[in-house]
């Protein structure tokens, strides 16, 4: 199971930041820039690492989630796709509500905390990666 959540989210996550670069590419909003950011970490205030580190970083993220995702959907039993997406679009919501603190606390120029278009892509994007998870789950039990 852990290692299938993991799977799963670092799938999914992999999707989602290709996915938020190109919206970033596609609007000028720094919403990609916002994803990898980590400026606002005591200690990395002056760090300088590579987008591939920053990335990585970001999957850890993706595959804690992965792992989460799969714990509920294996523990509860959700064999049906339905409850699965539920229970992605639970658990990632609040990822879309970091928005706010990451703008605010951020040392990089990312979009302002009021940008709806920038919340709006953000969001999209977060969505696109709860919609991944129950595509690329395989349960250890049929899917039905």
């Amino acid at each position: 199971m852990i290692l299938r959540g993991a799977f799963t989210g670092l799938i999914s996550g992999i999707l989602m930041g290709l996915f938020i670069k190109a919206l970033e590419f596609l609007s000028g909003k720094k919403i990609y820039v916002l994803l990898l950011n980590i400026d606002f970490i005591p200690g990395f205030q002056k760090a300088s690492f590579s987008e591939l580190t920053e990335f990585s970083f970001h999957l850890i993220i993706a595959a804690v989630i992965g792992i989460m995702f799969a714990f509920l959907v294996e523990h509860f039993g959700f064999v049906r796709k339905r409850k699965q997406y539920l229970v992605a679009i639970g658990i990632t919501l609040p990822t879309v509500l970091l928005y706010f603190p990451l703008t605010i606390l951020a040392i990089k120029e990312t979009p302002d905390p009021t940008d709806v278009i920038a919340i709006g892509l953000w969001s999209i994007g977060h969505i696109t990666f709860a919609l991944f998870l129950p595509i690329f789950y395989k349960s250890s039990k049929s899917n039905c």
